[in-house]
């Protein structure tokens, strides 16, 4: 027998008040089922709102928050009785994702596909290295500066080329210029003609 329901029995065989025993057990009884729907949910994903947390990924509701870590790669119109679901998943080097989808700290976008994710478009997500083209809108991660423009890249959006930073570089114009650098001289026709400028160490 349960702990906690033996020392109730224990005290209606002592004699004990029968109302105070009666919602005390009634409060633990209130309390045992919360827990188990509190379980249940967990297990199957009902909460609304959340997200389904399995290690390999699972539909959620549009709305739902995506967890750190991971990214949506893919769209239902239908699912969630006509609300729409996207499918969430951990972030890995080389992955497809939905248009509006986090774009993970580390990781770059260096594809774009039009018709992708159902047709409301999919990046491509890689882990930034030196000499890396990315799409125009991917972030910079600390410590790279954008070094050449290709104005048909990524689908006709536009790429730039990510160098880590070092002495002696040129950088295209809105490059950052991390701490410890500077721009110096100026070539117009840099960076497929937009551009310019000679980094060097500060």
């Amino acid at each position: 027998m349960n702990g906690k329901f033996r020392s109730l029995w224990n005290l209606r065989r002592s004699g004990g008040d029968t109302q105070t025993t009666t919602r005390t057990l009634r409060s633990r009884i209130a309390a045992a089922v919360g827990a188990v729907v509190l379980a249940a949910t967990a297990f199957t994903g009902a909460a609304t709102g959340t997200a389904v947390a399995r290690a390999e990924g699972g539909w959620s509701c549009s709305g739902a928050p995506v967890p750190d870590g991971w990214v949506i790669t893919n769209y239902d119109r239908n699912g969630c009785r006509g609300a729409g679901a996207w499918y969430q998943q951990p972030v890995k080097d080389g992955i497809w994702t939905c248009s509006g989808s986090p774009i993970v700290s580390g990781y770059v976008i260096t594809n774009y596909s039009r018709l992708g994710c159902n047709g409301i478009g999919a990046w491509y997500h890689q882990l930034a290295r030196d000499g890396r083209w990315t799409c125009a809108g991917s972030p910079i991660p600390p410590g790279y500066v954008t070094t050449g423009y290709n104005r048909t890249g990524c689908e006709g959006i536009g790429a730039w080329f990510h160098q880590l930073v070092r002495n002696g570089i040129w950088t295209c114009p809105g490059s950052p210029i991390p701490p410890g650098y500077r721009s110096t001289t100026y070539s117009a026709g840099g960076c497929n003609g937009l551009g310019a400028w000679f980094t060097v160490r500060a």
